[in-house]
């Protein structure tokens, strides 16, 4: 399968956008250009109506493949939801996903191949990698982009993670003591058990992170152990946390594992009672 475009990924992106605005009673994206060292990355940003200074969300979407590509409708699944609440949305596309193809492999490739060729402790060490470099340093653009908007109030900028941007979330929180607040969908859910390297890193990430940290599986996930374990340690040391296991969404992982695009319904008034809780002014 060839690499979407980036023109056909940003118009398909608009005709799905189109459709749930007419439906939300919302705007249509502004697509960006945001740099991260050399890189050009692109992303959508939504705004709510009105002139701010609004509260805003981060989105970090999960690992892809070419093969299997973040679908051109799921950011605009999330977008206009958060926009109609009244918070500026930013899903920054990291390279090799969507308009960043261009960019360089995506991550999902890179661990991939690193699976194929040399195994699941090589995989293991590429996804650390990943997350500990040039994932973190595009999760940093992104965040330094919304924050320096007009309308963004700086002070109240949460992040959202899937999956990998999970995991990713997390570790921007515990680089970032300024974030406020984290929602993590499905995160590490499928490799938590075969990388204790991981488990590590994030348990440390989470004691050192000051973001308060709302914890989401379907009970149908790869696994819900993550979010149990990240909220354990949490409930340890006496921080404040969240955690929610939904029931199982659809009849597979795969199903439950995309809660956050395919069943917003399911989680949308618990998110938002946190983040409005915590962004407040």
């Amino acid at each position: 399968m060839k690499p979407v475009p980036s023109l056909a990924y940003l118009l398909a992106l608009s005709a799905a956008s189109q459709s749930t605005s007419l439906a939300q009673e919302t705007i249509l994206p502004d697509t960006v250009v945001i740099q991260s060292g050399t890189l050009h990355l692109h992303g959508v940003l939504w705004h709510p109506v009105g002139n701010g200074p609004f509260p805003a969300v981060l989105i970090n979407h999960g690992s892809y493949r070419t093969a299997e590509p973040l679908g051109p409708d799921d950011p605009g699944i999330l977008g206009p939801l958060f926009a109609k609440r009244g918070y500026a949305c930013l899903v920054l596309f990291r390279r090799g996903v969507g308009p960043s193809v261009g960019a360089g492999p995506a991550d999902g490739e890179l661990l991939a191949q690193a699976l194929v060729s040399h195994g699941q402790a090589a995989r293991n060490r590429v996804q650390l990698e990943l997350l500990e470099g040039e994932a973190l340093t595009e999760g940093f653009a992104g965040l330094t982009y919304l924050r320096s908007l007009s309308y963004v109030d700086r002070t109240r900028v949460a992040v959202l993670g899937h999956s990998f941007g999970g995991s990713l979330s997390i570790l921007l929180a515990a680089h970032d003591s300024t974030i406020p607040a984290v929602v993590l969908f499905g995160a590490a859910a499928a490799s938590w058990a075969p990388s204790p390297e991981l488990q590590q890193r994030l348990r440390t990430a989470v004691r050192r992170a000051k973001a308060v940290m709302f914890f989401i599986y379907a009970a149908n996930d790869y696994s819900v152990t993550p979010g149990t374990a990240l909220a354990d340690e949490l409930h340890r040391i006496g921080r404040p946390h969240q955690l929610m296991i939904y029931p199982a969404f659809g009849t597979t992982t795969h199903e439950g594992h995309n809660l956050v695009f395919r069943s917003p319904d399911t989680w949308k008034t618990d998110v938002f009672a946190f983040l409005d809780a915590r962004l407040a002014r």
